[in-house]
């Protein structure tokens, strides 16, 4: 924690104090000019208190595909793509944005899109004449097979037959028996990697095991390893079988083959959308917001339900949906992350938790204790699901008897417990700001990666959760201490509660660090000056002589 507090100090010690000094460090990170308008841009995240104007690498990330395009097939394919289903468009016409394509009937209701043109208000006079395509799913929709990537020789690179001559005739919105996620994901991987190999690809040998697609079985002990980071770098390519236990591999909705400039509020690995906030992120929303103030336009600093440090219960909180994936193909949703949460912290589970704690008996002294997992699961977890989509093996009879079920509560119910659980779902989690806008300290599991990751330091801001979830018992341990249980298995007994001071101290200072982050680097205006510097580079893609829109200082 010493360590996460240091590095992000470092970054923010680091960044440009003068537009001099931010063009130079441009040219040193990119090896080229800035768009045009980097000096405007440069005046707003000034006269906004921007604190993080360096660190845009994701933007350069995620439009680095496209630079091997014409200006001309840039624009041709933004508005081209704009025909498949769930996919919006933008447009920016005489400083001025508006939907020129919002598809209204769509689940999502052009939510996205909306929200993506309120994060340009305030500067789009300032912005060239555009047309961007908006994702209005939650999932990555773009997956470029390798061959197509690495020999572009081999695909139509020419797409003036229009959209039917790049992904060819009767594209649907969702899978319709004709392929899967996952079948899609394996043609980005190199031909000599294990997801090629269609008999790797597809078993599953540790199902019992779901950490051993990371690497080599884990040891005894691994219970008490914590991860330094959330896993959204997971290398499918080479650990195929992880596919299994996440969700947006098995979503209904059909995948983009060809390399199309799709803007999505997240994506994980392997996909190539361009990221953008997510519009749960602007605006207010009961389910989504902080301090949600129906009679302002700005939320409350301190919600209503907000409690005491000191009153806040010593429980990990989770409540949602079984929204994990879809059903292509069917039959996988006990793999799901939040199924494998709720099923491991259910109160029937069987088994034993390895625990490490401080010996009553010595302050400096460690023990190890195997506590019953329900005996844990009834003392410390409080999660369930509050509705169902379906598609469990079994049907909802028997995903009810290994999955706790509860009702529907409000946000702010949340701000009663210390440890905020914050899972994906299909996609992204959309609440995870509100969380952190919280008083309490959130624990992440996710393999997604959005506009916000690199400007966010696990174990300052927020607690990392690997994807098996093993460590989770003993997070606990290490910052509350043992529970009556782990006691009790061990013997133990006292006259007073077993708890570290400085392992509380310890979980309020991340509590305390990533509502601070929200309130100076999460802001609207935050995702605003990303969108600004993002725009500037799309601009600078879109035009033919594209030297001509470098900025000169």
């Amino acid at each position: 924690m010493a360590d996460a507090e240091e590095k992000f100090k470092h970054m923010l010690s680091r960044q440009s104090k003068t537009l001099g000094d931010a063009v130079g460090e441009y040219r040193k990170r990119y090896g080229r000019e800035p768009p045009r308008g980097f000096g405007d841009w440069w005046q707003f995240v000034q006269e906004n208190n921007v604190r993080l104007v360096d660190e845009f690498d994701a933007i350069n990330e995620d439009l680095a595909p496209f630079w091997n395009m014409s200006g001309v097939e840039f624009r041709r394919r933004t508005v081209q793509v704009s025909e498949l289903p769930s996919i919006d468009l933008v447009r920016i016409i005489d400083g001025r944005a508006e939907g020129a394509s919002i598809d209204k009937s769509d689940s999502e209701r052009g939510h996205r899109a909306l929200g993506f043109m309120s994060l340009l208000e305030k500067f789009q006079d300032k912005l060239p004449d555009m047309q961007l395509a908006i994702n209005s799913k939650a999932e990555g929709r773009v997956l470029v097979p390798w061959e197509h990537r690495q020999f572009p020789n081999m695909t139509l690179q020419d797409s003036s037959g229009g959209i039917t001559s790049m992904v060819g005739t009767g594209f649907t919105s969702d899978w319709q028996g004709e392929g899967s996620v996952w079948a899609a994901y394996r043609r980005t991987c190199p031909p000599d990697t294990e997801a090629r190999r269609l008999y790797s690809s597809y078993r599953n040998p540790n199902a019992e095991n779901s950490k051993v697609f990371f690497g080599s079985a884990p040891a005894p002990g691994d219970e008490f390893t914590f991860v330094s980071s959330v896993d959204d770098s997971i290398d499918y390519c080479s650990y195929p079988w992880a596919h299994y236990f996440h969700g947006h591999f098995f979503s209904d909705w059909r995948t983009i083959p060809v390399l199309y400039p799709v803007l999505s509020p997240a994506k994980a690995s392997g996909f190539l959308d361009i990221r953008i906030p997510s519009h749960y992120y602007v605006g207010q929303h009961p389910r989504y917001t902080y301090g949600f103030d129906s009679h302002s336009d700005q939320p409350k600093d301190v919600d209503d339900l907000e409690v005491p440090w000191e009153e806040k219960l010593d429980v990990v909180f989770w409540r949602g949906a079984d929204t994990g994936g879809g059903s292509t193909p069917p039959g996988f949703a006990s793999h799901y992350q939040r199924h494998r949460f709720l099923h491991m912290t259910h109160e029937s589970t069987a088994g034993n938790r390895t625990i490490i704690h401080a010996d009553p008996s010595s302050a400096n002294n460690f023990i190890t204790t195997e506590v019953p997992a329900r005996q844990l699961n009834a003392e410390i977890m409080d999660a369930a699901f509050v509705s169902t989509t379906g598609g469990y093996p079994g049907g909802e009879e028997a995903l009810r008897k290994s999955h706790r079920f509860g009702s529907p509560v409000p946000l702010g119910q949340h701000w009663t417990y210390k440890y905020l659980l914050d899972l994906d779902g299909m996609g992204y989690s959309g609440r995870f700001l509100a969380l952190l806008s919280s008083e309490s300290a959130v624990v992440k599991s996710t393999v997604w990666r959005e506009f916000l990751s690199d400007w966010l330091q696990p174990w300052l801001h927020y607690i990392p959760l690997s994807s098996s979830y093993a460590e989770i018992y003993n997070i606990h341990a290490y910052f509350s201490g043992p529970t009556p249980s782990t006691l009790a298995a061990k013997n133990l007994t006292t006259t007073y509660p077993i708890q570290s001071l400085d392992g509380d101290q310890h979980l309020q200072r991340i509590a305390r660090a990533g509502r601070q982050w929200r309130k100076t680097i999460g802001r609207t205006v935050d995702m605003e000056a990303y969108v600004y510097r993002l725009c500037l580079e799309y601009a600078r893609l879109w035009a033919d002589d594209r030297d001509a829109m470098n900025f000169v200082l």
